[in-house]
């Protein structure tokens, strides 16, 4: 647009433009009330939307149980199947609309179908709009974006997008060298859109590779995640910045000056945030271990960039510093394999024999589930000592599925020696007292003999 046309106050610029809508509506009013090619194009235009409703009568039903059909589709292409069944009617009057109007260019002058290109091209727009609006997930910014684009493809096509971006871009507040418009406003708005748009996409599409990717461990799919996000959600902070008009170099010191604030005064959040780093990078847990932290006991559900989720039997779900993980002591019971092994210790009576205790012990643990048997992981049971009313034992086995509890499986082993020592007749002692009752003469006597 030529510099030179544009006045150079706000009212001439306000001017101009009512002036150009004015001239449009005229143009407009003028083609439909005079008499010849332009009535006829309306009656076309709505010839057409009458028989594009017609076809939608007919064949909604056909579509629809085409669309069933599609039962392997992915989802973000049923999702789009589903929006277009929803605007049946627009889609034959866009095509309907585009071929009448093809036609007409070809066969007679092109005047006599000006109309008909500008509603088909509307059409056209208002349907692409409303396809790509289901992208963005708010409902108030999906709302907004199909506005501003609907207006936008309306100026475009009236061919009024330059007296617009010309009075759009006079409402500006200068300070200094820094310049913003009303017009500069707006198209910051509309891109940081787009990119958060495309940049959550592409966030989910690289989570999607990286999982789908065995060759990568989940800590580090979570790592790069995390990198991959912070870099387009960074890269769509800079466009904006960058769009509205400020100097990068300023931002710069200033974000030095608030990093040595944030340093001061979010001490632990820039911690936990470390924290996260480093365990995504050494690998001491990673989604799927399970872990005990004091007293809770579970497994990770997710890593974040402040907080780890732990899951424990019960359903309840433990937000954990990460800072803590790297400061405490953390028993991760799969760390270099999921294989546990557990200790049960038990006691039986003095009168019954050692080594059918042992064998009988480590029979019945073999046959309860969950429990392994062979080669290293073979159970085994030992004396550990002999106790005031009983001998001590330990059995020892091992387990390869922690995360399906390990109380559950220490009672399912208990009922097993107990059914166990039931049919072999082995006695579990337990502490036994013996109390004495006498007379007062006796009494007297036992403790003048003391």
């Amino acid at each position: 647009m030529n510099q030179d046309l544009i006045p150079s106050s706000l009212s001439g610029l306000y001017e101009n433009m009512l002036a150009a809508f004015s001239t449009q509506f005229e143009k407009l009013v003028d083609l439909i009330v005079t008499p010849g090619w332009r009535q006829h194009q309306l009656v076309i235009i709505l010839v057409l939307w009458a028989l594009a409703y017609i076809l939608k009568l007919v064949t909604q039903g056909r579509w629809e149980a085409w669309a069933r059909a599609r039962t392997g589709w992915p989802k973000w292409r049923l999702r789009t199947l589903v929006q277009l069944m929803q605007r049946l009617t627009l889609v034959y009057f866009v095509l309907m609309s585009w071929m009448v109007y093809l036609l007409m260019q070809q066969i007679t002058w092109p005047s006599r179908s000006y109309i008909i290109g500008v509603i088909a091209t509307l059409t056209v727009a208002w349907l692409a709009i409303a396809l790509v609006a289901r992208l963005v997930r708010n409902r108030t910014l999906r709302r907004i974006f199909k506005w501003a684009m609907w207006v936008y493809a309306t100026l475009i096509a009236l061919n009024l997008t330059d007296d617009v971006a010309g009075f759009l871009d006079g409402v500006a507040l200068s300070i200094g060298d820094l310049h913003i418009s009303a017009l500069g406003i707006l198209k910051a708005i509309l891109l940081i859109g787009v990119l958060l748009t495309l940049a959550r996409i592409g966030t989910r599409a690289a989570e999607r590779g990286l999982q789908s990717n065995d060759d990568i461990t989940p800590s580090m799919q979570v790592l790069l995640a995390k990198g991959i996000q912070v870099l387009l959600y960074g890269a769509v902070f800079l466009a904006a910045i960058r769009t509205l008009g400020f100097d990068l170099t300023g931002i710069a010191l200033l974000s030095g000056a608030i990093g040595v604030g944030i340093g001061f005064g979010l001490q632990k959040v820039v911690s936990n945030l470390i924290s996260g780093i480093i365990i995504l990078m050494d690998r001491s847990i990673k989604p799927g271990d399970v872990i005990s932290l004091g007293d809770t006991f579970g497994w990770i559900n997710a890593l974040g960039a402040r907080y780890v989720s732990v899951v424990t039997r019960d359903g309840r779900e433990y937000l954990i510093p990460n800072e803590d993980l790297i400061t405490n002591q953390v028993v991760n019971w799969s760390h270099s394999d999921r294989f546990v092994r557990l200790d049960l210790d038990f006691g039986t009576s003095y009168d019954d024999d050692p080594h059918q205790v042992r064998a009988t012990a480590i029979r019945s643990v073999k046959a309860v589930t969950r429990v392994l048997s062979g080669g290293s992981h073979e159970p085994v049971c030992h004396i550990t000592g002999f106790g005031d009313s009983s001998v001590d034992y330990v059995l020892r086995f091992w387990i390869s599925d922690p995360t399906k509890g390990l109380t559950n499986i220490r009672g399912n082993v208990y009922l097993a020696l107990w059914d166990a020592f039931k049919e072999e007749g082995i006695s579990i002692p337990f502490p036994q007292r013996e109390v004495r009752l006498l007379s007062d003469g006796a009494g007297a006597q036992q403790i003048a003999k003391e």
